[in-house]
This record gives structure tokens, sequence and C-alpha cells, in this order.
């Protein structure tokens, strides 16, 4: 790349709250281990608040996140880097916490898997990266593509909001930035931001090391999507009060927490975990089905029925849950 036709023409970033020196750490380089711990953890002890001042700006993207999901669409995060790999974590974990289909919350990641653990950062910079993978989920109406990207100019990202948005999706972009900041942009990226619906901003200010947006950014963005994806499910009833309900039984951990819960809920099971154990076993490992057996004495397709009947919320069917 010519200086003339490649570096000489990349817009100026400098402006970005993302890419800002922050002055407690301008001698980070001379501190003490000890010093740059605590320095590190009063930086990370702003992010809780600037996620709080984005609460109404979560709750509509939330709103959406529901809608999507209950209608049988599916929350799909892309993002590059840092970015990119919070969003495929987010996705991984649905699954094993709400017994989601795989297919419910699907994460993306410029250059693919292996970019998960090998650095891919030129990825980010193609706006068509994502083009193929969109087309081979067939990303479009019914489903809710969330962008993240710390800058809010990510083409990677940026790309892929506009090409869901032309296939009818809902988009949204989750940024560390302030919207007066999303103002540099490429050329021909004029429109990127208005094929957003929804945004989410995050502004957390400088990094400890300047532009090292794992740091707070990384930290606000991993507290925002934890926020949506167990808010929404909550919603579409993946828990019995505070209680992780529907899980799936897959291993021993998993295991000895269903056995522990059923007993809690479970007075027939009398207080015996081998009896807890087989009503488990019954219900295929699925804990809420094995709780609506035994507490309304059905069989476990019948159980399954009035389960589908309620939407899978089991307090319309067993009341509330008793009190820890």
């Amino acid at each position: 790349m010519s200086a003339q036709h490649g570096e000489a023409d990349l817009p100026d970033r400098s402006h970005l709250l993302t890419e800002q020196p922050l002055a407690a750490s301008r001698d980070l380089d001379v501190a003490g281990i000890s010093e740059v711990l605590h320095l590190i953890n009063d930086q990370d002890a702003l992010v809780s608040t600037v996620v709080r001042a984005a609460i109404d700006q979560i709750t509509r993207l939330v709103q959406r996140a529901c809608t999507v999901l209950g209608a049988g669409g599916r929350l799909i995060y892309i993002g590059a880097g840092t970015s990119g790999r919070l969003g495929v974590l987010d996705a991984s974990e649905c699954p094993p916490t709400f017994h989601s289909n795989p297919d419910q919350v699907i994460g993306i990641i410029a250059g693919g898997d292996r970019a998960l653990r090998r650095s891919s950062e030129g990825a980010e910079d193609d706006p068509g990266g994502a083009a193929a993978e969109l087309t081979r989920l067939r990303v479009g109406t019914g489903d809710l593509l969330v962008g993240i990207a710390a800058s809010g100019t990510t083409p990677y990202v940026l790309g892929a909001l506009r090409q869901a948005k032309h296939h009818g999706a809902a988009t949204a972009l989750l940024t560390c930035t302030c919207p007066a900041d999303r103002s540099v942009q490429r050329p021909g990226e004029a429109d990127a931001i208005p094929c957003c619906d929804l945004f989410v901003h995050l502004p957390v200010g400088p990094e400890v090391v300047t532009g090292s947006t794992r740091l707070k950014a990384g930290s606000a963005t991993k507290m925002v999507l934890n926020m949506i994806s167990t808010t929404a499910f909550v919603q579409l009833g993946k828990t019995w009060g505070h209680t992780m309900v529907d899980l799936r039984a897959t291993n021993h951990k998993l295991r000895e927490r269903a056995i522990r819960i059923i007993l809690k809920h479970c007075p027939s099971c009398g207080g015996s975990r081998q009896q807890a154990a087989r009503l488990l076993h019954t219900a295929g490992g699925r804990v809420k089905l094995a709780l609506v057996m035994a507490r309304r004495n059905l069989g476990d397709r019948a159980a399954q029925k009035l389960l589908d009947q309620h939407e899978g919320h089991l307090r319309a069917i067993l009341g509330p849950p008793s009190r820890d």
C-alpha cells in the first residue's frame, strides 16, 4: 500500500473517544505494579456507571430481542477483534445456561472461528467481509443483527449492518463512543449509521493503554451482552424466580445442580436424591419438565404439552417458587 493511495487516505480517528489519551496513565511505563493495578481498577469502577446510564437504550434493544426470539427469529452478534470474541462468547453460553437452541443466538467474528484464538485484525477493514456468512445464514426479516464496535467505525461491522438492513433484518449498534464520535467514516459509508434501528452508547472514556479497547470498552461490552441475553431469556420463561430451571443436565456439575433444584421444589421426592435423580432421568435431564411432571402428577408428554400452552413460563403452571 503506497502512502499516496493508502495511509494518506485513511480517515483521521484521533478525535474518537476510544483513541483519546488518559491523563492519569501518562506515566504508566514507570509506574510500579501496585500502582498500575490500582489505576486499572479505578478506571474499571467507572464502567458500571456508564452502563447504568445506557439502560434505557439497552431496554429498547432487549424489547426488540424478545420480540424477535419469541417469534422464532434470531439474535445475531457481529464484531471484529475483542468485540467479535465477546459476541461469540455470549452466544455460546446461551444454550448451556438457558437450554436455548444453538441457532437462536449466534456470534460472528471477522476472520472466522480461527480469529477467536489468533488475531485477524486486518479482516475488520473489509466492509463486505461478512457478506458470505450473512448470506449463508439467510439473515433477513425476523432477525436482529447487533453490531459490536467499540469505535463505532469498523467497516466489517458497518457493512454487515447495511446488508442485514437491506434484507429486512432489525439492526442495532453497540459502541463505546458518543454519537458525535461516529462522524468519521470511510468513503462510501455515509449511509452506515442510518442503517441502524437501535443504538447503545457506552462512552467509558480513554483507556489506561491508549486505544486498547479490550479494557474498559471490553468490560462494558461484556456487561451489556450479559444483560441482553440474560434479560431476554428471563422474559421468555427460562427461569423460575431466580432459578435456572431450563437447564439440561449434560455434565456432572449441571446434573448435581438439577437434582438440588428438584429436591427443593418437589416435596414428593421426600428429600431423596435417588428419587430426584430418577425423576430427572425420566424427564430426559430437563429440569423444567421434571418439575411439572412431579408437581402436577403428569407424564412427560402431558407435562410438555402444558409447558407449550404456557410458552414455557413455569410460574403460570406452578405458581411462585418457594422462598430461599
